[in-house]
C-alpha cells in the first residue's frame, strides 16, 4: 500500500557536482542531513527526502521529471538567497491563479539547481 512520497533522487556525475549539490540543499536552503554514506546523502526537506548520490561515471540519467517544488513561507526571500548565491532564476516570483474548481491562489518562482534541475518555490495563498 502506498503511504506517500519517500524521496526524490538526484544523480551526480562528478564529485564536484556532488559537493555543489550538497552545499546548495544543505547550506543554502537549510535542509538537514538524515544519513550519509561514501557516495550518497539523504536530506530531509520537511515532508519528504532528497537523495543525492555520486557514482562518478559522468553520466546523467534520462527521465521525464519536470521539476521539484518546495513549499515555503516566503518565495521572495528564498529567491533572493538563490540569486545571491549565483544561481539562475528563470521565473521571477509572481502570483498565480490556477483555474481549478475552486480557484487556487499561489506565489511561485523557479530557478536552476546545482545539477541543472528545475526547482520551484511555492506558497499557497488565501484568495
Amino acid at each position: 500500500m502506498i503511504k506517500g512520497l519517500h524521496h526524490i533522487s538526484l544523480k551526480c556525475g562528478t564529485e564536484e557536482e556532488f559537493e555543489k549539490a550538497k552545499a546548495f540543499y544543505i547550506d543554502l536552503l537549510g535542509f538537514s542531513t538524515v544519513r550519509e554514506w561514501p557516495d550518497g546523502i539523504m536530506i530531509d526537506f520537511g515532508n519528504g527526502m532528497l537523495e543525492i548520490f555520486n557514482n562518478g561515471e559522468g553520466i546523467k540519467t534520462k527521465g521525464a521529471l519536470r521539476h521539484i517544488a518546495f513549499a515555503t513561507d516566503n518565495v521572495d526571500e528564498i529567491i533572493d538567497k538563490v540569486k545571491t548565491a549565483g544561481y539562475e532564476v528563470f521565473i521571477e516570483p509572481k502570483d498565480i491563479i490556477i483555474k481549478s474548481e475552486p480557484e487556487f491562489y499561489a506565489r511561485m518562482a523557479f530557478c536552476y539547481g546545482p545539477l541543472g534541475e528545475e526547482i520551484e518555490f511555492f506558497k499557497e495563498q488565501a484568495q
